[in-house]
């Protein structure tokens, strides 16, 4: 049985529209994070896709205790606000403490579950009962074939709008694979399947006091997603990556988006049940 999720004037499921969550990795400050989400704004106009801003006010899964973490729950929260009212685009943030789930689901119209936390049980129910969709990030330590067992955990609080985001699965130290086979796996539950293409080149630790990546890979990695039935991607994104404050080597610049939305944008529309049904049968 299929479950699209409805997110404000869009839904993200199978046969529709590919949609896209993408932003920064942190809130580094309301000027920044506006710049973004507004330049982003224009993007989806242009290419006419659907759009979830995303940023996390709180990175409390930092490598060092010296990294940058963000404005915190309560000033980020409100800057998200604002982009939500201001721009019109749905707003989405990871949620790490069972005591801000409740002040998160009063902005936020997607809460991200961490993939450090797609174990733990009392959060995840805590963040189901707010009946918001949610994100739920598959841990780089979870099968594809495991995330039945999360989800039951939510549809048993009655909540069934779920994504579910594939970032990459731990492949020896610092390092991660992608095996799109889970693509498909995971569809298998009738919820929709997301890519973190930028996560999924992601070397956690690889820096020492903090994580490095290999930016040049998402794309492909994207590409392929997108191949594979995806039915959106995710992606951190920079004007200025080399200067971010969190995830630098693995977001993406934003002034060079343009053409990798629109090529995976084409590889969806040939896809598409419609188009694979317009073609003509083979002699």
């Amino acid at each position: 049985m299929a479950h699209p999720v409805d997110i404000e004037s869009f839904t993200i499921g199978k046969d529709c529209p590919l949609a896209f969550i993408a932003g920064p990795c942190v809130i580094e400050s309301a000027e920044n994070t506006f710049r973004i989400a507004q330049d982003l704004k224009r993007l989806s106009d242009t290419l006419q896709f659907p759009l979830i801003f995303k940023a996390s006010y709180d990175k409390a899964n930092r490598t060092s205790i010296e990294s940058f973490r963000g404005p915190g729950a309560s000033d980020g929260l409100e800057i998200l606000g604002q982009i939500r009212k201001e721009l019109g685009v749905p707003v989405l943030s990871d949620v790490h403490r069972i005591s801000e789930i409740d002040a998160a689901a009063q902005v936020l119209d997607v809460i991200q579950v961490p993939a450090f936390l797609c174990r733990q049980t009392d959060f995840i129910v805590e963040v189901a009962r707010t009946g918001k969709p949610i994100n739920i990030k598959k841990g780089q330590f979870l099968a594809p074939w495991d995330i039945p067992n999360v989800i039951g955990k939510i549809t048993a609080m009655g909540n069934h709008r779920i994504l579910i985001t594939d970032r990459g699965t731990m492949f020896g130290y610092n390092n991660l694979v992608v095996d799109f086979r889970g693509i498909p796996i995971m569809q298998q539950t009738g919820y929709p399947v997301v890519f973190d293409a930028t996560h999924s080149v992601h070397t956690p630790g690889g820096a020492g006091t903090s994580s490095g990546g290999q930016r040049e890979f998402a794309p492909v990695l994207a590409r392929a997603a997108v191949a594979a039935s995806a039915d959106a991607v995710f992606m951190e994104v920079h004007f200025d990556p080399e200067n971010a404050l969190c995830d630098g080597p693995n977001s993406l610049y934003l002034d060079s988006l343009y053409p990798l939305l629109e090529e995976l944008i084409s590889i969806r529309a040939v896809l598409s049940s419609q188009n694979i049904s317009d073609r003509p049968t083979p002699p």
